[in-house]
């Protein structure tokens, strides 16, 4: 959060189950399974307990995001859960099958002399593909745009393994370089820090990459269709297992899940409208 917002907040930080009481309600936090340190949040007063997810990822057996803790099931009475993608066309492949796909791309551009310029949030996404490419088998050389290159020194602080991996800056020579995958945010697209990598191909790593029109919009040479948030089975795996009768839909595409919740599951559903909802917007893909 300093890294992002600067060192003069104030931050209190709880680790994960830990119990905090305010008054007569008890706080915990538990994993999200988002980006590293993300939280859904425990609200229980006197006996009564909710549920507010935050931003979260179910993943299958073995297929969980490797930079940050899997998300946990937390049993409650309501949950407010999001909705970013809450709809019955997205659903994930395997993270495996993802990374392989991306890494065949990879190869393809250093075949034809190319650099592969991969756009991702530099929170969590780009430490999410860093961790899934970079290798002693990959097609060439890994470099970060310095945005992520700071979160990746604030994941390593907070425990987390990442490749060591070099950062482009106004020494970066890219005709002496062959192959590179350079990792930077959706903002470098078309700009002069990209040109300077001469001549590459892009791609973006979202989940609105499942979208064609989302995809033709961004005008990048390839989507990857990769997430760090829930996919329609994921919503309704991590409702099921909340075993919450009231579910509270917030931040997507509300209207389906509800209906499916209320028609098919007898639960008490609806949704909240909030200042951060977006669902009349374009694709926000960079945040996704």
């Amino acid at each position: 959060m300093r890294v992002r917002l600067g060192d003069d907040i104030s931050v209190r930080g709880l680790a994960y189950g830990e119990r905090l009481r305010i008054g007569d309600v008890v706080v915990s936090l538990h994993p999200a399974g988002h980006v590293l340190g993300s939280a859904q949040v425990r609200v229980e007063h006197r006996g009564e307990v909710w549920v507010v997810s935050g931003d979260y990822f179910v993943s299958g057996a073995g297929d969980h995001n490797p930079t940050c803790t899997p998300f946990e099931p937390v049993r409650c009475d309501t949950f407010i859960t999001e909705c970013t993608f809450g709809l019955p066309i997205y659903r994930w492949a395997s993270q495996a099958a993802l990374m392989a796909q991306i890494r065949s791309w990879w190869a393809e551009c250093a075949s034809e002399g190319r650099h592969a310029l991969l756009l991702g949030y530099s929170l969590g996404k780009a430490q999410h593909l860093l961790a899934g490419l970079a290798g002693d088998d990959a097609p060439g050389p890994v470099l970060v745009h310095g945005s992520v290159a700071k979160l990746n020194e604030a994941y390593r602080a907070g425990g987390v393994v990442l490749p060591a991996v070099g950062t482009v800056d106004a020494s970066t020579d890219f005709r002496r370089l062959r192959g590179a995958l350079v990792i930077a945010p959706p903002a470098v697209h078309g700009s002069a820090w990209a040109r300077k990598l001469g001549p590459h191909r892009d791609a973006f790593a979202s989940g609105w990459m499942r979208l064609r029109g989302a995809r033709r919009r961004q005008g990048v040479d390839r989507g990857f269709v990769l997430s760090d948030h829930a996919d329609w089975p994921g919503l309704l795996q991590a409702i099921a297992a909340s075993g919450a009768a009231r579910i509270i839909v917030t931040h997507g595409d509300e209207d389906a899940l509800i209906r499916l919740l209320r028609e098919q599951h007898g639960l008490q559903a609806e949704s909240l409208a909030t200042e951060f909802d977006d669902r009349d917007a374009d694709p926000p893909g960079p945040s996704a």
